[in-house]
């Protein structure tokens, strides 16, 4: 916790520093990229940096731990924290990379805030700093060594034995490990970070939820092209669609990700409710949850909803469908934005007013933010609790820029 002084220096500074807080990463980032343009090329997002969404996504972690620290002082904002650590273990950023973030992000503090930068100052945003830093690097340390990471490495090489477009815009890779070693068991709804060499040189890196077995020799992904060809929002996912094949080598990362099932009893003591919610690509550690639900041969009540533009570009639609029919209380409910003739397709936006909701539903969502916004609200209103609404974000978490990041 925050020690009395820097709690007060803190809470008297929050809004000043919050309303330039979207400057000074911006700065930091600057500064650190004309240092270290290496970190650009091979492991910060080049699109989400020329989105800007990299940088809000960094302003909204520093304020919700901020505000954490000083609105619940005896805890830590654990969710958030755990989120975030899987990436960074899945990236492999180390602890020595914290100093040098800390040092080019205080210097853009001291740059935009200027003399409101007392020693005062700087001492307890110093303090906030540092015990956010050294909580997420115990905590990928710990995710790292889990995975026998620190002594193999962040990277092994996985060789694509098939693939197939299961729609216009999805490929479907399956591949086995190039090297002796065994791969490691996954949860279903983790994902692993895949690094692929571009024509420039760089070694750029996104995150791919796995889906089909969870034991054995074998991982499969889903990649989604990002429209608008191979430029900076979509040069990983559009390289993967142009170039890979069959016999080809990737660098992927151990399994991480904390958006897991949860299999303890409901308060009966029965199986709990769950609520699974996708839409697009987002479908993917939904398939892999609806894959480790079918072959606990789950009890409880399922219920699986997506949404789409049409069926033709629903991904893993087939698997989709499959696995829910194979639970023994299940139903699904797919919504397509464009009209559709299909048996049992709804048409336009995710509405969860006609969906029955049990008490003491656990839902998971992925898929865009609005989207997720969105099925969240609608559950409140059902009466999920907020500590029982799990999401996963494909790219920089904005959640946590929100003013409702922490409900």
């Amino acid at each position: 916790m925050l020690t009395e002084r820097s709690a007060a220096t803190v809470r008297a500074t929050l809004p000043a520093v919050g309303a330039a807080i979207g400057e000074i990463t911006g700065q930091f980032y600057d500064r650190l990229f004309a240092d270290r343009p290496e970190l650009l090329r091979d492991l910060f997002n080049r699109g989400n940096q020329a989105a800007g969404t990299q940088r809000q996504a960094l302003a909204g972690s520093i304020a919700a731990f901020a505000g954490h620290l000083l609105d619940h002082p005896d805890s830590r904002p654990d969710a958030m924290l755990a989120r975030i650590a899987h990436k960074h273990a899945s990236l492999g950023v180390t602890r020595d990379q914290y100093a040098l973030v800390h040092r080019h992000l205080f210097a853009a503090i001291a740059d935009v805030l200027g003399e409101a930068v007392t020693p005062q100052v700087a001492e307890a945003w110093d303090e906030v700093y540092w015990l956010m830093a050294n909580a997420l690097a115990t905590t990928e340390e710990r995710l790292t060594a889990e995975q026998d990471a620190l002594a193999a490495g962040t990277w092994r090489p996985w060789k694509v034995v098939t693939r197939h477009d299961d729609t216009p815009e999805v490929a479907v890779l399956r591949l086995r490990p190039a090297d002796s070693r065994p791969a490691a068991p996954f949860r279903a709804g983790q994902y692993v970070s895949v690094r692929v060499e571009l024509p420039d040189g760089a070694r750029q890196i996104r995150q791919y939820s796995l889906t089909g077995a969870f034991e054995g020799d074998e991982r499969t992904i889903a990649v989604k092209r990002v429209p608008g060809g191979p430029g900076p929002d979509g040069e990983v996912s559009g390289h993967l669609h142009a170039r890979t094949r069959a016999g080809d080598l990737l660098d992927l990362s151990a399994p991480y990700g904390d958006l897991v099932l949860d299999h303890t009893p409901g308060a009966d003591g029965r199986p709990a409710p769950v609520l699974l919610a996708s839409a697009g690509i987002g479908c993917t550690p939904v398939v892999a949850m609806l894959g480790e639900l079918a072959e606990r041969a789950y009890q409880g009540r399922v219920t699986v909803v997506h949404g789409d533009r049409t069926p033709a570009t629903h991904p893993l639609r087939a698997l989709h469908t499959e696995l829910t029919g194979r639970l023994a209380d299940a139903e699904a409910h797919f919504w397509y934005e464009e009209p559709t003739a299909g048996p049992g397709a709804l048409t336009g936006r995710v509405d969860l007013k006609a969906v029955p909701v049990a008490p003491g539903t656990r839902a998971y969502l992925c898929g865009p933010l609005p989207f997720m916004r969105a099925v969240r609200e609608q559950l409140l209103e059902q009466g999920v609790g907020p500590a029982d609404i799990h999401y996963e974000v494909f790219g920089p978490d904005l959640w946590l820029a929100s003013a409702d990041a922490a409900a």
